[in-house]
């Protein structure tokens, strides 16, 4: 006897329908699963024969094939466990029957004593089941929060082989599950961190601020215990609140890395802070089986960088791609994957290798000759495609015992806000363009035109500054987004100067003190 089921695989962020063939006849007892299946679905006989038989369902007799087509795209995971299964059921006592399986895209790894565990990347799945006109999906009950996201498509979890037996033969009945996405949202709302709890630091503060605003990396550097890791965290808390699209294409990639932890939708801008001893593929992305990288998790929020000079140069350079175009790609010999990544880079770092050099408590030991070696550690190009470089200086005692708050991140968020909209108006006509920062050389040139004034300013800070072509263009950029924080139209001199201002590191004379 033959049945169908219909299951789903990931490549990057999207998902793959996979049906699943089961052909019984009678024979010497054998099971081959083909279909380029990987060890773990290879596996999957010894599991399901275990929760057939502790869930007190009939085994299977004779000789079975398994097909997983499209027969030449690897089938990996144990997500194929529980259609596999129902497979298996439907082809040897014809129950469930076809037409019950028919309508459902089916996932779950199966454990020995029948329970059904969760699967990574079942948002794609849900997304494209509805792309392919399924009626619903039958899921796994840890994954159920992120399969309810997608509207027009029933979501069935079950926490049990016996239970989704019971659902497809109609013995057990039971409402589609349902998330109410505006509620999920309204709680995303709601952060642990506060601009207002930052004491002093007002230049810093103002310099986020710009950067939320049109979207601009940003690099702090400043002594240890300045406050450059407080201020960056709460960056995310300024940001504009994610949109049900940016939110379901975040949640699609951490639900391909498996780092939704029970949350079924990423409805904040999301903060990844990796260690500086991680590497290249652990950034990117990659290994024998692809995965997002810490790049692609932090996509359409903040990747912050603790210590800059200290991650390995050929980790850093793995940056330059997706800073300028949004997205890595990741190839192998028989597939290439990409992953967007499309995030705001904050970064910090000492001033010199001993942290003291614009301390104005303690004195630096360091030689101008030592200063510049530990700065060679971050590349010029890569040091270019970072819009604004801030001094972080330690905050006086006086400011620091003051009981009066400071400005909070609603206040904050809500001019950021009016900045993006005045530049989501402006790129209407433009696709990929949704902020300053985004802007490419023809549309600097046709948006940051600057006066006559602006540009005797501008010719004298690149004389001094010595900045390359790139670096004028991030200028003009950050220039364009202050003055749409002051709701002007054109780029007046003092958003220039202000803008001119946040290149610390192009300033010959910053190492020389």
């Amino acid at each position: 006897m033959l049945s169908r089921v219909w299951s789903s695989t990931t490549l990057g962020i999207e998902a793959i329908p996979v049906e699943i063939e089961t052909h019984i006849e009678s024979g010497m007892p054998r099971y081959t699963v083909v279909g380029l299946p990987d060890g773990a679905v290879r596996e999957s006989r010894d599991r399901i024969w275990a929760a057939l038989r502790n869930s007190g369902l009939p085994l299977p007799r004779g000789a079975i094939t398994v097909n997983l087509a499209p027969a030449d795209l690897r089938k990996e995971g144990a997500a194929f466990d529980l259609p596999m299964a129902l497979g298996l059921l439907a082809a040897s006592e014809g129950s469930p029957s076809p037409e019950a399986l028919a309508p459902f895209v089916i996932v779950g790894e199966l454990a020995l004593d029948g329970k059904v565990r969760p699967v990574r990347g079942v948002l794609p799945i849900a997304i494209q089941a509805r792309r392919d006109g399924r009626r619903g999906v039958i899921v796994p009950l840890d994954n159920a929060e992120e399969a309810a996201l997608v509207e027009g498509l029933e979501v069935y979890p079950v926490a049990s082989l016996q239970e989704a037996v019971g659902l497809l033969t109609g013995a057990v009945q039971r409402e589609p599950f349902r998330r109410d996405l505006k509620a999920l949202f309204a709680e995303a709302q709601t952060y642990e961190v506060d601009f207002a709890d930052v004491r002093g630091q007002e230049n810093v503060k103002r310099a986020l601020e710009v950067a939320a605003a049109g979207g601009h990396n940003v690099l702090m550097v400043g002594p240890p215990g300045a406050g450059k890791t407080m201020l960056a965290r709460r960056l995310p808390t300024i940001l504009p609140p994610l949109t049900p699209e940016e939110a379901l294409e975040t949640t699609k990639i951490h639900s391909v890395g498996g780092k939704l932890n029970g949350v079924g939708l990423i409805a904040r801008r999301p903060f990844r802070a990796p260690h500086h001893t991680i590497s290249d593929a652990g950034l990117c992305g990659g290994g024998a089986h692809p995965m997002p990288g810490e790049i692609s998790l932090a996509h359409n929020g903040v990747l912050f960088l603790d210590e800059l000079p200290e991650f390995k140069r050929q980790v850093l350079e793995v940056l330059r791609q997706p800073l300028e175009s949004g997205r890595i790609t990741i190839s192998r010999a028989r597939f290439s994957i990409e992953y967007p990544a499309r995030f705001m880079l904050v970064a910090s770092m000492n001033p010199c290798p001993c942290g003291h050099l614009n301390d104005p408590r303690r004195t630096c030991v360091c030689t101008p000759p030592q200063v510049q070696r530990y700065l060679s550690k971050i590349s010029g190009p890569l040091l270019d495609r970072i819009d604004l470089h801030i001094e972080v200086t330690p905050v006086p005692f006086e400011e620091l015992s003051r009981r009066q708050e400071g400005e909070p991140s609603a206040a904050i968020r809500a001019r950021v806000v009016a900045a993006r909209e005045r530049q989501a108006e402006r790129f209407r006509d433009v696709p990929g363009v949704y902020c300053n920062a985004q802007m490419p050389a023809r549309l600097v040139r046709r948006y940051c035109t600057l006066d006559a004034e602006g540009e005797q300013l501008m010719k004298l800070a690149i004389h001094r500054l010595g900045l390359s072509a790139r670096a004028y263009d991030r200028i003009l950029k950050v220039a364009r987004t202050i003055a749409d924080l002051a709701g002007s139209e054109q780029i007046r001199p003092e958003h220039l100067s202000e803008a001119i201002q946040y290149r610390s590191l192009d300033r010959e004379s910053w190492f020389v003190r």
